[in-house]
């Protein structure tokens, strides 16, 4: 049986769109959830696990983090990663990395000293005992100096982040397993990393998959050099189509034919796995998604933070929502300058914005 862009399409809704579950449930099966500080009309992180999550509501996966056995991690991007994705990315050995100055070493040594005599810190006190000043920060502004190298340590997963207090990250000490042994566990390791991520956002169209592959570069650096070769490695072992002039590629063990979609309208998020990798938005639903929120006003198409918008297995819009004096204001954008001319669309709609008023404890269930 021949794949069709059609059963791509159905693939690409239905794959990570599953029937909602536990938050451990769903996590295990996303391995992986994008974060995003942003509430519009609320994190980007919570966005997606309410589609995947019964009776999700806002902040759920913050409240529950400490049982949930998840931890706040780097992988493509920042976010929150199953423990048995985390173990294969470390340790990240301190040369994968710029190297540090005589006095940042020693200023890490000390600061790990005083979290693993504390047990679980705040930023606040950890800035409060050792002032190091401010520095430039990625973005162009600047950051305290101390709370750069609880970033850093964290990254080289040194410590760990325990919870959030207000939105805070709280640090403890933590220690790895150890390293792979020889180059045989280092390929086995990568290669399972690339399977995660192909996994994630499959299907994928031949431009986007050493996009992805390369976006580990970060999430293990000791092996930035042997990327090129996971990749040879990975088109060997992936399922793979020749659909209208595109090749594609998903994990070998999932069934590309897709599902018949249901009569479901759903507002996603920017960086849902159904709508991440913009080539292939463009490719599977005939338009130009961009997400706008660091765009200047005047030059925005779609609005600050427009969620895509999906009916069935086509992505026909996108809509902008925010909250005001206890009230979900939505504003409603369509590809083709209208909505669907049926009936059940309109029902749709309205059913998920009551989605939306209940998980954000604007609407009882």
């Amino acid at each position: 049986m021949s794949i069709t862009l059609g059963d791509l399409r159905r693939f690409a809704a239905a794959h990570t769109l599953f029937e909602p579950t536990t938050l451990k449930r769903a996590i295990e099966r996303l391995a992986f959830v994008q974060a995003d500080p942003i509430r519009a009309p609320a994190r980007a992180q919570d966005l997606m696990l309410r589609h995947r999550v019964e009776g999700y509501r806002a902040g759920d996966l913050e409240r529950r983090y400490t049982r949930l056995g998840v931890e706040e991690d780097y992988f493509v991007n920042y976010g929150f990663v199953t423990r048995r994705l985390q173990a294969l990315m470390h340790p990240r050995p301190v040369s994968g990395n710029a190297p540090w100055s005589a006095a940042r070493r020693k200023h890490a040594r000390t600061l790990l000293d005083f979290v693993r005599e504390r047990g679980v810190v705040h930023p606040r006190e950890v800035d409060a005992r050792f002032p190091h000043g401010k520095v430039e920060n990625y973005w162009g502004g600047t950051s305290n100096a101390t709370t750069q190298l609880l970033d850093a340590l964290h990254y080289r997963g040194l410590l760990r982040v325990v919870r959030r207090d207000g939105g805070v990250r709280m640090y403890e000490a933590r220690e790895h397993g150890p390293a792979p042994d020889g180059a045989a566990e280092s390929r086995a390791r990568l290669d399972a990393l690339v399977d995660a991520v192909v996994a994630i956002y499959a299907p994928l169209p031949a431009p986007s998959l050493p996009y992805y592959v390369r976006r580990l570069r970060s999430a293990a650096p000791q092996w930035r050099g042997e990327l090129s070769d996971a990749l040879r490695r990975s088109r060997e072992r992936l399922s793979h189509a020749r659909i209208e002039g595109v090749d594609w590629y998903w994990p070998a063990d999932l069934d590309a034919a897709g599902s018949e979609p249901g009569d479901v309208v759903r507002l996603l998020a920017p960086f849902d796995p159904v709508v991440h990798d913009r080539a292939r938005f463009e490719l599977l639903w005939g338009w130009s998604y961009r997400f706008e929120a660091y765009t200047p006003t005047a030059r925005r198409k779609l609005g600050y933070y427009a969620l895509p918008m999906l009916w069935r297995d086509r992505v026909i819009g996108w809509g902008n929502l925010s909250v005001k004096d206890g009230e979900l204001r939505s504003e409603i954008g369509y590809v083709a300058s209208r909505p669907p001319r049926d009936r059940a669309f309109a029902r749709e709609l309205e059913a998920e914005l009551h989605r939306v008023r209940v998980f954000l404890g604007l609407e009882a269930p």
